[in-house]
């Protein structure tokens, strides 16, 4: 509640005018039966016309005000609800940017995602019915017991048997649901995620016949939700016909007593009328009021995964110093000593890493498979901190910079292309947002993807898909390459970012990266051994630790794990020449 009250205290004024509606309502609906109840009494059995037609005036006017009070009151919850929902969105993804790859891997990018979505709507619903209905119930429900009370103390005996079955109800009601809901939850972040990787997966699927696999796992993870939702569905189902019953068995109860007591005298028929209207109000309260209790649990099941969301401590702080670079440190970075594990894990994916490399330098991480070569370099933009040791960028720890002031001084490609929906010059002034056109035509053209814009109907102009299905794997990669270029950073980041270019395209590429990168540090991270002959450096990673460092001649000569990994690549002939 907190969370909700918080938001809802930001639109004070529509809180304002909530209220008038809320009382404006409250006074017509309970003001009409004691209007009704004199009409019966004073004006109908004493045939007093002239009293019957003043009423009528009087109910005309109390009906108009409750109209306006009604409109009011939707207005304002409405507006307030949607703003409320509107807010947390925007806090929620404002929280997320400053999330590192920690996070996004604790909660789940399917589950944040419906965090986003389907629990503030949970949130939104549950909101506007507060507003409305449960601010309205506790009003309706004093003021109609004591008009019942002060119109017959002997019926109001009746109404005093019905509230506490309806409340007992309703407690044992908010018991079941709130376990449901948060099982519900849950498996509503299943079901995105299975739909999910179904959907940006799909080739992957189509090509190895996993359809019918794919449509059983979704139809287990949606037979889960649904069979949580059913639940939900069948208390609710089962608690309005209850209070239905509960109210007219009420009502019964009333007409025979009261039937008593008008045949004593000791009831008029306008009294029995009006209190029949106020019991009605007070029993039909309680059922808005078991409504919003009822629902309370599930809108406290999301408002606590939001919360555990907002409250959510990024692990990379941006803890910005007054720096000044040491003399001679300039365009220098430097591994000294690192070592790494990924949060939530003592096992060490990087073992003692240290070396340096200067501007203009090329240095290149080869190793097999998930010997921690990407890892290492998510370092350098703080995607993740180092566990010990520590990475510096001219002599300052990168821990200490800003991180947009560090970020700007990278240029990353990263191991699986990501384009955005939008047109091919958006895409690549994600890497300089005001870029003009003549340095989004040089970039393309060094990095060998200007032949196919151009190409395009609409050339720069030319939509990019969703994840940009409409471009093949070498174009997208020239894209990102290109994305990069156009910053003309410190430092260039290519994690295995030629692996999709033909020989002919990656060659001409390269000549062309030497132009732009000659005053910058340039890191390769490869798997192709042709790829990386000319660095000035290469590491050698084997199991998280660097087993050889040098030219890959000197490496060729010295290192058993380069070796072997030539030995796969390249001919005989090959590994003669460099050999000699």
């Amino acid at each position: 509640m907190k969370l909700m009250f918080r938001y809802i205290m930001k639109n004070k004024l529509l809180m304002v005018f909530n209220i008038i509606g809320l009382f404006g309502f409250a006074l017509v609906e309970l003001g009409i039966p004691t209007v009704v109840s004199s009409m019966i009494d004073d004006g109908i059995a004493k045939q007093d016309i002239a009293y019957i037609l003043w009423m009528g005036l009087v109910l005309l006017g109390l009906a108009l005000l409750g109209s306006a009070g009604t409109i009011l009151l939707c207005y304002a919850s409405a507006k307030i609800s949607t703003n409320v929902a509107r807010d947390i969105r925007d806090d929620i993804f404002s929280k997320s940017q400053t999330f590192s790859h920690a996070e996004y891997d604790k909660f789940g990018i399917s589950s944040m995602i419906i965090r986003t979505t389907n629990d503030v709507f949970q949130l939104q619903q549950f909101i506007n019915l507060v507003l409305r209905t449960a601010l309205l119930s506790p009003l309706m429900i004093i003021t109609s017991i004591s008009m019942t009370l002060y119109t017959s103390t002997s019926l109001s005996a009746v109404v005093g048997i019905a509230i506490p079955i309806m409340l007992v109800a309703i407690v044992i009601m908010a018991a079941f649901v709130k376990p449901i809901s948060e099982r519900q939850q849950k498996y509503l972040d299943r079901l995105n995620q299975v739909s999910r990787e179904n959907l940006t997966g799909v080739r992957v699927i189509r090509a190895f016949r996993k359809e019918a696999y794919e449509v059983e796992r979704f139809h287990a993870s949606n037979k889960d939700f649904t069979k949580e939702t059913k639940k939900i569905f069948k208390l609710m189902s089962l608690s309005q016909p209850s209070f239905v019953l509960l109210l007219n068995l009420a009502v019964l109860g009333v007409f025979i007593v009261s039937s008593h007591l008008i045949g004593a005298g000791s009831l008029e028929v306008g009294q029995m009328v009006a209190f029949m209207d106020y019991q009605f109000h007070t029993m039909f309260s309680f059922m808005l009021f078991a409504l919003v209790f009822s629902l309370y649990p599930r809108a406290r099941v999301s408002a606590g995964r939001i919360t555990e969301l907002l409250k959510e401590e990024p692990s990379i702080h941006n803890e910005a110093v007054d720096m000044q670079i040491p003399a001679g440190k300039e365009g220098t970075l430097e591994f000294d000593h690192v070592s790494f594990a990924y949060p939530h894990t003592d096992k060490l994916i990087l073992h003692d890493i240290s070396f340096t490399a200067k501007r203009g330098e090329t240095v290149a991480i080869i190793g097999s498979t998930g010997c921690g070569k990407s890892t290492l370099i998510q370092l350098i933009p703080r995607l993740y901190d180092v566990t010990r040791g520590s990475v510096s960028l001219d002599g300052i720890d990168v821990r200490h910079y800003d991180l947009d002031t560090l970020r700007n001084k990278i240029g990353y490609i990263p191991q699986k292309t990501i384009l955005f929906s939008g047109t091919i010059a958006d895409n690549m002034r994600f890497g300089k947002h005001d870029a003009s056109h003549e340095e989004l035509e040089q970039a393309a053209k060094i990095a060998q993807a200007y032949d196919f814009i151009m190409d395009k109907p609409d050339q720069f102009e030319e939509m990019v898909y969703e994840g940009g299905v409409n471009m093949s794997g070498g174009q997208k990669q020239r894209m990102s390459i290109a994305r990069a270029v156009v910053r003309q950073p410190e430092i260039y980041i290519f994690d295995d970012s030629f692996s999709a270019l033909d020989f002919k395209t990656d060659a001409a590429l390269r000549a062309r990266l030497k132009e732009v990168t000659a005053n910058s540090i340039v890191l390769i991270v490869a798997q192709r051994i042709s790829s990386i002959t000319e660095a000035d450096r290469i590491l050698v990673l084997d199991g998280g630790e660097i087993v050889g460092c040098g030219s890959h001649k000197e490496l060729l000569k010295n290192c058993p794990v380069y070796l072997e990994i030539a030995e796969s690549q390249l001919t005989k002939e090959e590994l003669e020449k460099w050999t000699r």
